[in-house]
């Protein structure tokens, strides 16, 4: 039995649709949060700051968690087949929405810091600060560089005649406990977030 067949998926055929890895319909949504992010910068926008920050943060932190914690037991309970379905359906999204929201709570967090006098080595607060920026650094370094190459080739051995059964396992295991990972880590970067915005 073929990797295709152990997958159930069937080898693309004249009525088979591939699997489209970037979902274009969300790119306009994707340009008008970066041209949010560049203009709250840009202006120095204290209320666009906070919200990009707030709100990219915020679904990081529950993509993470809900990933990590229930969709990744859920879909290790499924059938192949039905992974495989999942997976056509949910990765396309997660490669366009994980870098959106980085973006936004990385670039707009920082300005948020700076403009809070946070950055300085006097301030209060710069050493939780420098100990979130590690936390959120590593959190970025396992989003962009593990979760996302992980995703992209999921879907790309998706879409091959004969998808390699196997890869896609052992990379969606990875995209899995990554995300599991990432969302332990996100709970410490509500600790340190919530200790900064009580001081």
């Amino acid at each position: 039995m073929d990797d295709t067949a152990v997958l159930g998926i069937a080898a693309p055929t004249a009525e088979h649709q591939k699997i489209q890895v970037v979902p274009l319909a969300a790119l306009p949504v994707v340009g008008t949060a970066v041209l949010f992010v560049a203009l709250s910068i840009g202006l120095n926008w204290q209320w666009g700051l906070m919200f990009n920050h707030v709100v990219g943060g915020g679904l990081w932190t529950g993509i993470d968690l809900f990933v990590g914690l229930v969709i990744g037991p859920i879909l290790g309970r499924l059938s192949i087949p039905a992974r495989a379905e999942f997976s056509a359906r949910f990765m396309p999204k997660m490669v366009v929405i994980m870098p959106t929201v980085v973006m936004m709570t990385l670039a707009t967090g920082f300005q948020v810091a700076r403009s809070a006098g946070n950055l300085t080595a006097s301030s209060p607060n710069h050493a939780w600060l420098i100990v979130s920026f590690c936390v959120v650094g590593v959190m970025a370094v396992i989003a962009l560089g593990v979760l996302e190459p992980a995703n992209i080739a999921v879907l790309y051995e998706m879409n091959k005649p004969v998808p390699n059964g196997e890869r896609i396992g052992r990379l969606m295991k990875r995209f899995i406990y990554t995300a599991g990972i990432t969302g332990v880590m996100q709970i410490a970067t509500l600790v340190i977030m919530t200790r900064l915005s009580s001081r």
